[in-house]
């Protein structure tokens, strides 16, 4: 993609070569691609390296740059917050504390005071527990929340007189369970085993807070437990046995994402942030492209719905957005959000969530087109392109308007709808403003097309 780092503005009508208009409107264009913050490891780049024959172990390599694979024990314990809630329910347990409860029943936790835990059953109360509270089942397992846990289940008491959820199992029973909801089972054994290393290494590498070390989503890894695991999921992680991403011979935080839209990010100019990370640098991923995301479908709307996403970045009426600065990838580092009174400087971070971007590899394009009557013969500026084919001057209408980026001597295309498809009629070039002018005659649905995104239409009559 070209890039397109000018302001992103509104279409202005040059009044003074037209009288009033018979229709003015802007179309605010976003093109983008990737999904995800972009560090790391592409699962559907590595999807498509499995398909072209790459080994996990190379495919990590890849993108994690200067790594090699070490061993670390399958069987620590790794904490994971399931919940946190008013109170929890659970059956399959055989002992809560001291105390033996029966398998077959369900018992519920609630908090009781900031320090206790009590565990009723139905109406009646089993028992009051300083807390955290912590449950085994029989077999190994638990159930709580509609899924089945391996290891044990604690329930501590929050500040919000509720309780948290703590799933406390062996790292590859917990990495089981993650493989299965990050990479579908369907795909090449080789990608499942690179998302086994992959999670089995950002498990150890990286604490949540002093109760728990992984969020149960997207804030660390998607997890589901007993529930989410399947047959080749399981068959990738007992392959890749307690193996995690070693840089000079230590474990090092391996993120991973969804899709690249065809290369990675500098994790210092990422959403993530943070200092340069030798193993965690842009790398082109060639097979990316298996990804539905690799490249959005255009998103179009109005400069004013653009304001009213970006509402309180900018002061007066929304004008658009200046990108200041991309990364290699090249997304979104720093851009400017700019409004007829002042500017506001944001991070790509903002724009992607105020937008409601899957990335932050983003391009903007907004087209203005006005249609109006010429002016006398003896007062009006002579237009930039002439279709008027010598029809009467009371058939002349001008097309004008603005379109950013721009830069002089650009060209947009004209274009006219005739037998259901849409014709280029001409080819006029914007000024330094990004403004055009053209004339056009007869009746007809005229659009304005640049690089690719195609404006509002308007009707002449």
């Amino acid at each position: 993609m070209p890039s397109r780092s000018a302001i992103v503005i509104a279409a202005v009508a040059l009044s003074a070569v037209s009288a009033a208009p018979a229709h003015a409107a802007t179309k605010f264009t976003i093109r983008g691609a990737g999904f995800g913050h972009g560090v790391g490891m592409s699962q559907y780049g590595a999807m498509g390296y499995a398909e072209h024959g790459a080994r996990y172990d190379a495919i990590l390599g890849h993108y994690y740059s200067g790594t090699t694979l070490g061993t670390t024990s399958p069987a620590q314990s790794v904490r994971v917050l399931l919940s946190s809630s008013p109170n929890a329910s659970f059956t399959g347990a055989s002992r809560a504390g001291s105390k033996t409860l029966s398998p077959a029943r369900t018992y519920t936790a609630r908090a009781n005071g900031l320090g206790s835990v009590d565990l009723v059953r139905g109406s009646k109360r089993v028992g009051t527990f300083s807390g955290p509270l912590q449950v085994a089942g029989g077999d190994g397992t638990l159930v709580t929340g509609g899924r089945r846990y391996r290891g044990t289940l604690t329930f501590a008491p929050d500040a919000l007189g509720g309780v948290d959820v703590i799933n406390t199992l062996a790292l590859d029973d917990y990495v089981r369970g993650v493989v299965a909801w990050e990479s579908p089972s369907s795909w090449p054994a080789e990608a499942l085993k690179a998302q086994a290393v992959a999670a089995r290494t950002y498990a150890i590498t990286t604490h949540r807070s002093g109760t728990f070390d992984q969020y149960a989503d997207t804030r660390s890894q998607m997890y589901g437990g007993v529930t989410a695991e399947t047959r080749a999921t399981d068959a990738a992680v007992a392959a890749t046995r307690g193996q995690v991403v070693t840089y000079g011979g230590h474990p090092v935080t391996t993120y991973f994402f969804s899709t690249s839209g065809g290369q990675t990010e500098d994790i210092e100019d990422s959403v993530l942030g943070g200092s340069p990370q030798p193993w965690l640098k842009s790398v082109q991923d060639p097979y990316d492209s298996v990804s539905p995301r690799h490249r959005w479908t255009p998103r179009t709307m109005t400069l004013t719905q653009a304001g009213a996403k970006l509402s309180g970045l900018y002061r007066g009426k929304f004008r658009g957005v200046r990108v200041v600065r991309r990364g290699v990838s090249p997304r979104i580092v720093l851009a400017d959000v700019v409004g007829t009174r002042g500017k506001t400087r944001v991070s790509g971070a903002t724009l992607r969530s105020r937008l409601g971007l899957y990335d932050t590899w983003a391009y903007f394009t907004s087209i203005g087109l006005k249609t109006s009557k010429p002016a006398t013969r003896d007062t009006a500026k002579p237009p930039t392109s002439s279709a008027t084919g010598g029809a009467t001057a009371s058939s002349v209408r001008l097309l004008s308007g603005r379109v950013m980026p721009a830069h002089r001597g650009a060209e947009v295309q004209v274009q006219r709808r005739s037998g259901g498809h849409w014709r280029t009629v001409r080819t006029p070039t914007v000024d330094g403003t990004g403004r055009y002018r053209v004339s056009v005659s007869g009746r007809g649905t005229y659009r304005v097309l640049y690089w690719g995104d195609a404006g509002p239409s308007a009707t002449i009559r």
